[in-house]
C-alpha cells in the first residue's frame, strides 16, 4: 500500500469514527447531565435510548432548509464548513498509538507526524473562530452578530495564555513533534512536572469551545442562539458536530501533551488513549452540569487579569529552570 493511499485509509476511518463519537457525545451529555440533575435523560429510542443519536440524525437530515433575506450567500454557507472542517483537520495531527503491525506491515496510529507539528495545531485552533464569526456576520442578524464579535473577544483572550501553556511543554520536551511529546512521557506525565500549565489549558479549552460557564457567543437568554440563531437543518448540524469534535479535539490534545497520549501499564496503546480522552469529555459534561454561565465582564477580566499574568510567569520560570 502506497504511502498516499494507507493516509488517505486512515484519515476517512478517522473522520467516520469522529462523526460516531460526536453524535453518541449528545447521548452521553444527556444522559449524565439527566443523572446528575434528577431527572430521566433520552429512554425511549431504542433499547436505553441508544438509537436517539441517529434519530436526531435523521431529523435534521429532513428538516427544511432556509436562508433569512439580506444574508451574505457566499459566507453564510461557508462559515459551517469551515466550523466542521478544521475540528476534523485538527485530528490529523493527533497520535493515537504507536506503531502496530497489521497483516505485514508497520502502521503507525497517526494520519502525519511532522517536526511542527505543535505549531500547526495551535494555528488550527487559531483559525476555528473564523467560521462562528463569519456566521454571525452573514446572518444579517444583530444577535448573531454579537455571538461572532463574542467569540471573536473569547478567543483573543484565552488563545494568548493556551498558547503560553502549551509553550511550556515544548520547552521541556525540546521538540514540537507530538509522537515525540508523547514518548518522551514514558517515566512520568507533563500533568505532574508542570501542572500550572495543564490547569491553565483545562480552563482556555472551555473557553475555546464556547462550552460553559464560558458559551457567552451562544447564550440563549441573551442572544436567542447567538451566531447559529439563523442556521437550521444540516447547517445547524454542521456547527453541531464542529463543537463536538472540537471538544474532542481540546480533550485529545490534554491527553497527548499533559497525560501520556496512549501510554499505559499494558499494550494497548488505542484503548488507553479512548479512555483518557472518555474520561475529558465526561469532566467537560460534569462542568457543564455544574457550574453556572459567567457575566462577559467576568470572562474577559479573567482571561487578561489572572490568566495571562500566571501563564506568562510560568512560562518565564519553566523556561528558566531548562537553561539553567
Amino acid at each position: 500500500m502506497s504511502e498516499i493511499t494507507l493516509v488517505l485509509v486512515k484519515g476517512i476511518v478517522v473522520i467516520l469514527l469522529l462523526f460516531g463519537a460526536a453524535a453518541y457525545m449528545t447521548f452521553a451529555e444527556r444522559v449524565v447531565m439527566a443523572r446528575m440533575q434528577l431527572r430521566l435523560g433520552p429512554n425511549r429510542v431504542g433499547p436505553l435510548g441508544l438509537l436517539q443519536p441517529i434519530a436526531d440524525g435523521i431529523k435534521l437530515l429532513c428538516k427544511e432548509g432556509f436562508q433569512p433575506a439580506g444574508v451574505d450567500v457566499f459566507s453564510y454557507w461557508l462559515a459551517p464548513g469551515i466550523s466542521l472542517f478544521l475540528a476534523l483537520f485538527a485530528f490529523v495531527l493527533i497520535p493515537f498509538g504507536g506503531t502496530v503491525n497489521l497483516w505485514g506491515h508497520l502502521i503507525t496510529l497517526q494520519i502525519a507526524d511532522i517536526n511542527v507539528g505543535f505549531l500547526f495545531l495551535l494555528a488550527l485552533s487559531s483559525l476555528a473562530v473564523y467560521g462562528v464569526v463569519l456566521a454571525g456576520w452573514s446572518s444579517n442578524n444583530r444577535y448573531s452578530l454579537l455571538g461572532g464579535l463574542r467569540a471573536t473577544a473569547q478567543m483573543i483572550s484565552y488563545e494568548i495564555p493556551m498558547g503560553l501553556s502549551l509553550l511550556t511543554i515544548a520547552i521541556s520536551a525540546g521538540t514540537l513533534s507530538l509522537a515525540q511529546i508523547v514518548e518522551g512521557q514514558s517515566l512520568h506525565w507533563n500533568v505532574w512536572t508542570n501542572p500550572v500549565s495543564f490547569i491553565i489549558y483545562v480552563i482556555t479549552g472551555f473557553a475555546e469551545t464556547n462550552r460553559a460557564p464560558f458559551d457567552l457567543p451562544e447564550a440563549e437568554q441573551e442572544l436567542t442562539g447567538g451566531y447559529h440563531t439563523e442556521y437550521g437543518g444540516m447547517k445547524f448540524a454542521m456547527f453541531f458536530l464542529g463543537e463536538y469534535i472540537n471538544i474532542l479535539v481540546v480533550s485529545s490534545i490534554a491527553v497527548t501533551l499533559f497525560l501520556g497520549g496512549w501510554q499505559g501499564p499494558w499494550d494497548i496503546p488505542v484503548l488507553w488513549f479512548v479512555v483518557k480522552v472518555a474520561i475529558f469529555v465526561f469532566f467537560f459534561i460534569w462542568v457543564r452540569a455544574t457550574l453556572p454561565r459567567l457575566r462577559y465582564d467576568q470572562l474577559m477580566a479573567f482571561g487578561w487579569k489572572v490568566l495571562l499574568p500566571i501563564a506568562t510567569l510560568n512560562l518565564i520560570i519553566t523556561a528558566y529552570f531548562n537553561l539553567v
